[in-house]
């Protein structure tokens, strides 16, 4: 469901250190609201993002963050301790008639900025974790491809200037899916979200590319995907490299231009 996601507001323009005042004309703001996401009545997360494909990003951070176990899920829906309208459409109850684990305590709200920090530990998640399997390598022309590609779906990117993209594509470089949010962990889980209501998970034959940087959490939920190939346009961390090392996962970053680096698993890059 996709509603109310910008909102146009008046801004006052000025230019050449205040000098010039163009006056107040007409601005477009993305919309950030709280999304508290519940599984089989319980809290797990309430996570600042932009409405729209709220079930996708409900299933996708209780998949990415490991809190289905092997339950399936049997609904999704608004609010189903009462009336959507009244909270806003901001409640999202994710139903697997109980057989869910009993969630970890979280640390408190997810902001927009960040996943699951402090939540997880890297050795927890390479125990849980199955090996992503060898697959033949990318073409690196299809990775610089894709850029272009998913930017012309990032339709509040260009209107707002102010939201994340994340979009998987296949060997041939053929986008299947594209998100945006105020939250980079937010587009994520709501891409995976979506092959997880479609039933294609893992995705082993499928590269996910975020827009911005690629952090632990973002290694982390393409990991439990079972996605091999994360590409950013950004730099990674130091934690995120680790992280895909030990993972087995290959991290492109600085996917711009001509060009990128490999900081692990350049056996699945073409020529590397």
């Amino acid at each position: 469901m996709s509603r109310g996601r910008i909102e146009r507001v008046l801004a006052r323009r000025l230019r050449a250190g205040g000098a010039i005042d163009e006056g107040r004309r007409p601005d477009e703001l993305i919309v950030e609201e709280p999304l508290e996401i519940r599984l089989d009545d319980r809290l797990v997360a309430t996570t600042m993002r932009t409405p729209g494909h709220d079930f996708e990003l409900a299933i996708g951070l209780c998949h990415n963050d490991g809190l289905l176990g092997d339950a399936p899920v049997v609904t999704c829906r608004y609010c189903a301790t009462g009336s959507a309208t009244d909270t806003e459409f901001n409640v999202v109850s994710v139903d697997t008639a109980g057989l869910a684990p009993e969630p970890p305590p979280r640390l408190g709200t997810t902001s927009s900025a960040c996943g699951i920090c402090g939540t997880t530990q890297l050795d927890d998640l390479t125990t849980r974790l199955k090996v992503i399997p060898d697959h033949e390598p990318w073409a690196p022309s299809v990775l610089l491809a894709a850029v272009d590609a998913v930017r012309e779906h990032q339709d509040l990117f260009a209107r707002t200037g102010a939201v994340h993209a994340a979009a998987s594509f296949d060997r041939q470089g053929a986008i299947d899916i594209v998100r945006e949010d105020i939250g980079r962990h937010n587009a994520v889980d709501k891409v995976i979200g979506a092959s997880a209501l479609a039933g294609d998970l893992p995705l082993h034959d499928r590269v996910l590319m975020v827009s911005g940087r690629a952090g632990f959490e973002i290694v982390q939920k393409a990991a439990v995907a079972g996605i091999p190939v994360l590409a950013a346009v950004s730099a990674p961390s130091s934690l995120a490299a680790d992280a895909a090392e030990r993972l087995g996962m290959t991290l492109v970053g600085f996917l711009r231009g001509d060009g990128f680096n490999v900081y692990c698993g350049a056996e699945r890059i073409a020529g590397a």
